[in-house]
C-alpha cells in the first residue's frame, strides 16, 4: 500500500472567513493528502470586507517548530505557501525550505501581494523583488497578473488580455525566476471564460485551463484554486490536468456561492463539491 503524501501549508488562518489555512486544511485533506500546517498569524476574520479584526502575528514561532520538526525528520512531499506579510517571513519560510525540503519536496509558492493592479496596502514597492527571491526556492508558482507583472517590474496590464501577451509574460516571468512551471491566474480573453495559462519551461509549452467567468469578486478563491491544485499536483496528477481540476473546482464553488446569496465577505462555499473534487482524483 502506498505511503500517504504530506503537504505542509505555511499560511494565515483567520476564525472566520474562508482564506488561507481555513480552506487548505480541507481541501488538501480531501485530495487524500495529509495537510500539516505553519500558520504564520491568526486572525478572527480576513481582513477583505470586514473591519476591527484581530491580528496576532507568529512569526517569533516559524523558527520553533521548523526546527521541531526537522529534529523528527518529517517528510514533506509538498510544501505550499500562499500570504506572507513581512520581509522577515519571507526568510523564514526560505530558511524552512532548506531545512524540511529534500529533492522530492514539491515547492509552490503563490506570491500573495497584490490584485487588481495594486499591492495590498501593508506592501510598498520593495515587497515584490523580496517575494521573487523566494520565488526563485520554488518548483512551481502561482502568480495573479498582478503579481506576475510587479515581479518583473513592469506595470499591470488591464485585461481582457491577448495570447501573444499572456505567453510573452510567462516567458519573461519564467527567465528572471528559474522555476519549472508557471501557472498564471486570472487569464481571461473575454467576458465568457477566466482561468489560468499554465507555462513548463523547460518545455517552453503553454496550455490554458479555463473556465465560466461568474461576475463578481469573491475573496478566498485564490487560496481555494491554490488548494485544490497543491493536493491534485501532491497526489500525482500532471502539472496542466491539476490546475483543470482547481479551475473546476473553483468555478463549481462561485457558482453554488452566487445561487445561495451568500455573503461574499465570507469566501465561496468550497464544501459542498469537496466529493466532487475527491472523486476527480479517483479517490
Amino acid at each position: 500500500m502506498e505511503r500517504q503524501k504530506r503537504v505542509l501549508a505555511i499560511h494565515d488562518i483567520s476564525g472566520v472567513g474562508k482564506c488561507s489555512l481555513t480552506v487548505a486544511l480541507p481541501i488538501i485533506s480531501a485530495a487524500g493528502v495529509e495537510c500539516s500546517v505553519l500558520p504564520t498569524a491568526v486572525l478572527s476574520t480576513h481582513t477583505g470586507g470586514f473591519t476591527g479584526f484581530t491580528y496576532r502575528d507568529l512569526t517569533e514561532d516559524i523558527s520553533p517548530m521548523v526546527a521541531h520538526w526537522q529534529s523528527l525528520r518529517l517528510k514533506f512531499d509538498g510544501i505550499y505557501t500562499g500570504f506572507l506579510g513581512s520581509f522577515e517571513q519571507i526568510k523564514l519560510v526560505g530558511d524552512a525550505f532548506s531545512a524540511l525540503a529534500d529533492k522530492d519536496t514539491l515547492l509552490v509558492v503563490d506570491p500573495v501581494m497584490a490584485d487588481g493592479g495594486k499591492l495590498y496596502s501593508i506592501f510598498d514597492e520593495t515587497f515584490p523583488p523580496a517575494m521573487k527571491g523566494l520565488c526563485s526556492k520554488a518548483d512551481i508558482i502561482l502568480p495573479n497578473m498582478t503579481e506576475a507583472a510587479f515581479m518583473l517590474g513592469e506595470d499591470y496590464a488591464e485585461g481582457p488580455y491577448t495570447r501573444e501577451y499572456v505567453e510573452g509574460l510567462l516567458r519573461r516571468l519564467a527567465k528572471a525566476i528559474p522555476v519549472k512551471h508557471i501557472v498564471l491566474t486570472g487569464v481571461y480573453f473575454d467576458d465568457k471564460e477566466l482561468g489560468a495559462a499554465v507555462y513548463d519551461a523547460a518545455a517552453d509549452n503553454v496550455c490554458y485551463v479555463l473556465g465560466k467567468n461568474i461576475p463578481g469578486s469573491y475573496h478566498g478563491t485564490g487560496d481555494v484554486f491554490g488548494s485544490a491544485f497543491v493536493g491534485a499536483a501532491v497526489g500525482g496528477k500532471l502539472i496542466a490536468e491539476a490546475a483543470r481540476i482547481a479551475v473546476d473546482y473553483t468555478v463549481e464553488c462561485i457558482a453554488w456561492t452566487k445561487e445561495a446569496g451568500t455573503d461574499i465577505r465570507y469566501g465561496v462555499n468550497f464544501e459542498r463539491y469537496l466529493g466532487d473534487y475527491s472523486r476527480k482524483l479517483g479517490l
